[in-house]
């Protein structure tokens, strides 16, 4: 099986990696043209772009400035470590072994709008590109026009070199809707976690971001590769829901006092 998640805002370029072993990212050439066109943006039109503040626009017109591929760990850094979001906090991916990392690179994928797709020893630069960006590009109007076509193709190169046709998406809608589904040649499975309030069951957006980390995380730990196994989830008081599941959408619950 395979599981892709989303990248994440904050990052982390001043903690050490604690893993000496890296790989770079498989679409550095199309990174560089979006890097090109960035480039020729004023702070301003970045800031106006990205729907951020003058001073993140700045810092990230700066970014692009110095970006230089080929990486090195002196220069950048593994994405699953680099990436500090909720979704990481759950990943963990800085406690890894060896052989957790070598299960990773075969069985993760992170999404990505400047990257495309990446592996979690894929050395990155830091960088602010959401998917959902409308950046004027050579093959459209925004990023999913950019990357779709890529995105789908190499999802399912992973997917077979995984050895089950299952993906596991763990990403937020932004970034799957860059996948071409129709042409995934893959039974598709998408957890879902909700939370306990006052009575009811709901998706809470924190909990639910550091809950796809965590299942991420212990697939990778047990080596996970048959879909039905997903259900025995148990991790930091979630349990497998079969009343609300439906399909191939898994729900798994948290009771208010557990979390």
């Amino acid at each position: 099986m395979l599981s892709v998640i989303s990248p994440a805002k904050t990052l982390d370029f001043e903690t050490p990696a604690t893993t000496a072993i890296h790989s770079q990212p498989d679409f550095l050439d199309h990174s560089q043209r979006l890097v090109s066109i960035l480039r020729d943006y004023s702070p301003q039109q970045l800031s106006e772009l990205m729907g951020i503040s003058d001073k993140l626009a700045g810092l990230n017109a700066a970014r692009f400035a110095e970006w230089q591929p080929r990486f090195t760990p002196e220069n950048a850094k593994p994405a699953a470590q680099a990436f500090q979001g909720d979704v990481y906090v759950g990943l963990e991916a800085s406690t890894f072994s060896d052989d957790d990392n070598e299960f990773a690179q075969r069985h993760l994928r992170i999404l990505s709008g400047l990257y495309g797709l990446l592996r979690p020893l894929d050395l990155i630069q830091p960088y602010r590109l959401e998917m959902g960006t409308r950046l004027p590009n050579p093959a459209g109007k925004d990023l999913y026009a950019y990357w779709q076509d890529i995105l789908t193709g190499a999802l399912n190169e992973a997917i077979a070199a995984s050895g089950s046709k299952v993906l596991v998406n763990l990403a937020s809608n932004e970034y799957f809707k860059a996948v071409d589904t129709k042409r995934l040649d893959a039974r598709v499975i998408t957890p879902v976690f909700k939370d306990e309030k006052n009575g009811k069951f709901k998706i809470i957006s924190f909990y639910a971001k550091k809950a796809r980390g965590l299942m991420a995380a212990w697939m990778i730990h047990q080596r996970l590769n048959a879909p039905e196994d997903l259900k025995a989830f148990d991790v930091a008081g979630y349990a497998f829901n079969p009343a609300m599941s439906e399909g191939d959408t898994l729900v798994f619950t948290r009771r208010e006092d557990q979390s």
